[in-house]
């Protein structure tokens, strides 16, 4: 599975949160990120789902399917 597939989506953190940008796949529960611009949050979470991945396929649970958000 390719994490480029999942949608995710990226919101600004307030400057009471430390800045930045936070990243959560909707598909995944528990796959979230953050990073410094949102270029940053969006690799971020790519990384993250491939070890979101890696772990569910390590635990033999089911991997749901990649969804997109329509444009």
């Amino acid at each position: 599975m390719n994490p480029q597939d999942y949608e995710v989506v990226i919101r600004p953190l307030s400057p009471s949160d430390g800045g930045g940008y936070f990243a959560v796949v909707p598909a995944l529960p528990g796959c979230k990120s953050d990073g410094d611009t949102p270029q940053d949050a969006l690799a971020n979470a790519y990384d993250a789902i491939a070890c979101w991945i890696e772990a569910a396929e390590d635990m033999g649970r089911n991997i749901p399917a990649a969804a997109r958000a329509a444009a």
